[in-house]
């Protein structure tokens, strides 16, 4: 029963979430109703397989894991296996990372940091991923407890996790993640497309997000074929993969408004909003795409279309998603 209450109070709660105010992030599907159902996700070093006929069969397993992205916490690692990274504000004007992992497991992944409530509402789209995290606001741990996540926290999971003595704390927090409950398979309506490079665009090679205390760069690499990240402009590496870099970054403009949460420091905790519509702009192949994202509900994935409605689809590989205002 204490169950069935904490899953009426999520629900509750995302409610209360979405209708604040519009925004979204989220995968690349294709429209739910009356459109062709959603290709494979790739995994980060290879292509794309093409779906079968109606909805694609589910995917690995999902771990979604919270990534400390201030200068004293980098490099970091493991994060260049990944298939979907997100870029959220968080207070004080910084940044945070939530890197979702199907394709690949690396050995070891971190720091990591604590959740938001901006992940309860990603979340859902992966169906019941395992979230690794290392702590959160007493306020925020109810909405966590009822959310579709296994909770894989280090206060939970701690054998799963281990302290890097030569960093200095709180950003030495590392995971093992085979030694975490697996997650549910990613849903199959949700996973990721990718496809050709959209008509028209406009060239660019490079794009920045300005948060208050906090700056994302991406340059692009003819070379490489992907746009190499930065953080505060330093080039952005990770010890066991080098040099970060997608081949395609979603800007999505979304809805920040203030969560009654407040850090140590009484800085107020952001909140994305990411279930509604707005603008995007989509950056692959070395050109720029505006369009608008679509996202219904906390358990779906968002769509990109473009002005007249095309869909507008990722290079295969790791896809980064900078919410900002």
């Amino acid at each position: 029963m204490r169950r069935g209450r904490m899953r009426t109070l999520f629900a509750a709660a995302l409610i209360l979430l979405a209708v604040f105010g519009t925004a979204a992030c989220g995968l690349f599907s294709t429209p739910r109703a009356g459109s062709p159902a959603p290709p494979e996700q790739q995994p980060a070093t290879s292509g794309t397989a093409p779906p079968s006929a109606g909805i694609p069969s589910p995917g690995p397993p999902v771990l979604a894991v919270k990534i400390d992205n201030v200068a004293d916490a980098r490099p970091p690692v493991g994060i260049g296996a990944a298939d979907v990274i997100y870029v959220e504000p968080v207070e004080g004007g910084y940044s945070r990372l939530l890197a979702i992992f199907a394709s690949h497991q690396p050995p070891t992944i971190g720091p990591v940091r604590s959740a938001r409530e901006t992940d309860a509402v990603l979340l859902p789209q992966f169906g019941h991923p395992t979230l690794a995290y290392s702590g959160a606001a007493p306020e925020l741990l109810p909405l966590i407890a009822a959310a579709p996540v296994t909770d894989a926290s280090d206060g939970h999971q701690p054998a799963a996790y281990s302290r890097d003595e030569s960093r200095t704390a709180p950003h030495n927090l590392f995971l093992d993640p085979a030694k975490l409950p697996p997650g549910a398979p990613w849903p199959g309506q949700n996973r990721i497309v990718a496809g050709p490079t959209p008509g028209g665009g406009t060239p660019t090679d490079h794009y920045e997000v300005t948060f208050p205390a906090a700056t994302v760069g991406f340059q692009w690499s003819a070379a490489e074929h992907r746009w190499l990240a930065s953080m505060d402009g330093a080039p952005f590496a990770s010890v066991d993969g080098g040099r970060l870099g997608p081949p395609t970054v979603v800007i999505e403009r979304v809805k920040v408004r203030e969560s009654a949460i407040r850090d140590a420091a009484g800085n107020p905790s952001p909140i994305a909003e990411t279930v509604g519509s707005g603008a995007v702009s989509v950056l692959r192949d070395g050109r720029s795409f505006e369009g608008t994202w679509s996202r219904p509900a906390p358990d779906a994935a968002a769509t990109y279309t473009g002005p007249s409605g095309e869909p507008l689809l990722p290079a295969p590989g790791q896809v980064w998603i900078v919410l900002t205002p």
